[in-house]
């Protein structure tokens, strides 16, 4: 199944990130990416089945994979080097066989129906928050010049 998304301002926003200096443009990337995942998050960890209990708790946001998941991730993404990259997911052995089940068990999916339900709405957060995060960076930005100047 094929999912086509439109998106409206792109560039006026990568411009207004390029004028943030590199490291406050990722730091707004990453407040913006993590708003936009935690409702997905939550949701995933509700619909989790709760007969894992640890499974509930392991699923987090971060920039880190463990060892096996960052060498998957460099082979599907040879070349494509990204600014900022936020994961969201288990980190827990048993979450893939909860999710698609196994040869004893039924599947009992979370991620994918947290996924489902939750994807146009991190595009919306994305796009409320985007603008928001930028403008809080440049007064902070300006602040901290006019502290520096008198």
């Amino acid at each position: 199944m094929k999912t086509t998304v439109k998106v409206d301002g792109l560039r006026e926003l990568e411009k207004a990130l390029a004028e943030l200096p590199k490291a406050t443009g990722k730091n707004v990337l990453r407040r913006t990416g993590r708003k936009a995942l935690e409702p997905m998050r939550d949701d995933a960890r509700a619909k989790a089945p709760k007969e894992e209990g640890h499974l509930e708790g392991s699923i987090n946001i971060g920039t880190k994979l463990t060892r096996r998941q960052a060498k998957l991730h460099r082979k599907m993404f040879k070349n494509d080097k990204a600014a900022v990259e936020l994961f969201m997911g288990p980190n827990d052995p048993a979450a893939v066989p909860q999710e698609f089940g196994w040869e004893d068990g039924q599947a009992q999916p979370y991620m994918r129906p947290a996924w489902d339900a939750n994807k146009s709405g991190a595009l919306d957060i994305i796009k409320n928050e985007m603008w928001a995060e930028i403008e809080k960076a440049a007064k902070r930005l300006a602040r901290k010049a006019a502290k520096a100047k008198g």
